[in-house]
């Protein structure tokens, strides 16, 4: 075995230096670094500086926030991929009607032989297959009014707020950044002429900035939480359109905190399409067996127009948040013109 602690030989030849010794990549530029579990920390707070950072420059005050189904598309969009579906379904029922004529007079059929689906000869999809497909698209024309709405609501709603006196943008229009909903919202807003931001987050599906965020208010993040936080402390009120998982989830998370009463301010929570809501979630059921109080039910506020939402924003928002507000002057120094985060009960 080796003796590993043995004494150097005082007479060995030493090692020759390195002739150049390359300096050590700065930490803040070492991606390996950045990238390690040890990184963490400073990723986290890069998605809390960097978003701060331009929200202060775009003099970004508030937001209202729209959620709803990354899925649905205009009514434009809808009935064209409904009816690309429709033509190869008349397709197949037609090559069914003419392969059951020949079939019939072969004489060597055999009656009980199982069969594959037909398929469409030009597709390739087979008939249950293709029937599903037309059915989902059926149903995302139907739903294809929230797009049309929420896209009305944000334009009517960025309207007003560019009448607003300030320095600062307020109750701009927010979304998740992605398709759906989330692009109608920014869509109205940018139709209207104002600023609109999309808070987008890294998926492996559906998710991609929609053309309608403003340019400099587009952000991508990796951290759900911290995603979640500039939802949560920017908004003055929140806009809940039918939508599935995700949805749901930013739903009940806001009223969390509002019942709770963690964020030391007043929200607006407008959910939109009561008869999809009420079919979805059934709050009687949670204040009849205890898990809510009664008085939760008033958190929020049911709405079925783009009318009906933006009456209940408008007087909510100028009741709450703009009678008897100081509005920042020319010489306020630049932090009073930062985002309003709000602040944290304890």
């Amino acid at each position: 075995m080796t003796d590993t602690n043995k004494n150097p030989d005082p007479n060995a030849t030493p090692a020759p230096a390195q002739a150049t010794l390359q300096p050590a990549p700065l930490a803040y530029l070492n991606p390996e670094f950045l990238n390690s579990p040890d990184g963490r920390i400073l990723r986290i707070l890069s998605e809390y500086a960097e978003p701060l950072s331009r929200f202060r420059h775009e003099k970004i005050q508030d937001t209202v926030v729209f959620f709803g189904s990354a899925r649905f598309s205009g009514i434009e969009d809808a009935q064209q991929k409904l009816a690309s579906l429709e033509k190869p379904a008349a397709e197949t029922h037609s090559d069914k009607a003419g392969s059951v004529k020949q079939e019939s007079a072969k004489k060597e059929t055999v009656k009980n032989t199982a069969s594959p689906p037909l398929q469409n000869p030009s597709t390739g999809q087979n008939s249950d297959n293709l029937k599903g497909q037309i059915k989902l698209a059926a149903a995302h024309l139907q739903m294809a009014r929230y797009y049309e709405e929420a896209r009305r609501l944000a334009r009517m709603l960025t309207e007003w707020t560019l009448t607003l006196p300030g320095k600062r943008a307020r109750f701009v229009v927010t979304s998740g950044g992605g398709p759906g909903i989330m692009e109608a919202a920014n869509r109205g807003a940018r139709e209207a002429g104002g600023k609109t931001i999309g808070l987008n987050i890294k998926l492996p599906f559906e998710q991609a900035p929609n053309p309608y965020i403003t340019p400099a208010l587009n952000f991508e993040f990796h951290y759900f939480f911290m995603r979640k936080y500039w939802f949560a402390y920017l908004a003055k009120a929140l806009v809940v359109f039918p939508g599935g998982f995700g949805t749901l989830d930013e739903m009940f998370e806001l009223l969390t905190l509002a019942q709770t009463q963690k964020l030391a301010k007043k929200i607006t929570v407008v959910v939109y399409g009561s008869a999809y809501w009420k079919s979805v979630v059934n709050l009687d059921v949670l204040v009849d067996k205890g898990a809510i109080s009664p008085r939760d039910r008033d958190l929020f506020q049911y709405a079925d127009t783009p009318e009906e939402a933006f009456a209940i924003l408008k007087e909510s928002l100028t009741r709450n948040h703009l009678t008897g507000e100081v509005t920042p002057t020319e010489g306020d120094d630049e932090s009073s013109l930062g985002p309003e985060i709000a602040k944290t009960r304890r």
